[in-house]
């Protein structure tokens, strides 16, 4: 398809996930990336470098270019007001999960959006694993019937820095980690989650300000049930830096999920792995810009990223409070 390119500018490389969603613009044809901010000159002057593009110190500046469109890759708790700042500069945007650290801040990120006539995306890689998609191909072909139950997980490595700061991050490993497979669940399913039961804790580095694990009892409104492990159990020298694995049963039968298996790896002083195939980030920022280029919503909606959000904050109150809790009842 010919045509101008979606002019792309990043805010932030505080999460790591910038440089894949960097890189995956920079592989689309349509695309350019336009300019990189960052609240740390270096950072985002190495990166800029890297990337081959400009470095501007003031957000305030990159968004007066005009680019149609931002990924914002900031820490959790400045994702608000760095989308509300996009938007009204009326640029598209793509923000890193989980959507925000609070209900207040994902409503105005989402009626921010709404008001200034622009998409708002929640970064969701994993509904464009190529395993997940087809599995939920085969859960709306019927192949295995209605959905009963599921085992879930979501394991990584502790990341450090900001990640565990709750003032920067909003908690631990579990706001870290539940939210994507709530969302593939709530895709799988076109459901929503009515109750959480969670045991969270600090067992794996007792020093941190934070969770570093957590496992999550789930129920769906219309009575499937899910279990989910979201913890930082990967140690520093695991050859994989998590998972997302989903086993789910169905009335006719059961799916296995393993959303990250395309990969080797390769065992030697250390372990190490390389990733083959396609990429999740890929998927999610080339439909990020194909949403921006045909003015059409995103198939990922900051309304996704807000329910999943949800969840987990959800699961924090029931470890608070030793009991399972009940979500507010919405469309």
């Amino acid at each position: 398809m010919t045509g101008p390119k979606v002019r792309i500018g990043m805010i932030s490389f505080a999460h790591m996930h910038a440089h894949s969603y960097a890189w995956a613009v920079k592989g689309i044809h349509d695309a350019e990336l336009v300019g990189i901010t960052d609240s740390d000159a270096g950072r985002g002057a190495e990166q800029a470098a890297i990337f081959g593009t400009r470095f501007i110190p003031r957000r305030a500046d990159l968004l007066g270019l005009k680019p149609d469109a931002v990924i914002v890759c900031s820490e959790n708790v400045n994702h608000a007001a760095d989308v509300v700042a996009a938007a009204e500069a009326g640029a598209h945007v793509m923000c890193e999960k989980p959507l925000a650290t609070n209900p207040r801040a994902a409503r105005a990120m989402i009626d921010g959006c709404r008001r200034a006539g622009v998409n708002l995306m929640t970064a969701f890689p994993v509904r464009f694993s190529p395993p997940v998609i087809r599995a939920k191909q085969a859960v709306d072909g019927g192949e295995i019937g209605r959905l009963l139950a599921a085992k879930t997980t979501n394991h990584g490595s502790m990341p450090g820095g900001w990640f565990t700061n709750p003032r920067l991050s909003g908690g631990g490993a579990v706001i870290d980690h539940t939210v994507h497979v709530v969302d593939a669940l709530r895709w799988f399913l076109g459901d929503e989650v009515s109750e959480v039961y969670a045991e969270i804790g600090k067992l794996i580095y007792p020093r941190l300000k934070c969770d570093d694990c957590g496992l999550l009892s789930l129920k769906f409104r219309r009575g499937f049930i899910a279990t989910l492990d979201s913890s930082w159990s990967r140690v520093q020298g695991y050859p994989t830096w998590g998972d997302v694995t989903m086993y789910l049963w169905g009335e006719r039968g059961a799916i296995s999920v393993d959303a990250f298996s395309q990969q080797v790896t390769v065992y030697g002083k250390r372990a190490w792995f390389a990733g083959w195939g396609d990429s999740p980030d890929m998927g999610l920022v080339h439909e990020f810009v194909a949403s921006v280029r045909d003015q059409r919503p995103p198939a990922v909606t900051g309304e996704d990223g807000m329910r999943a959000m949800e969840v987990a904050l959800a699961a924090y109150e029931s470890a608070r409070r030793g009991k399972p809790v009940k979500l507010a009842l919405r469309p």
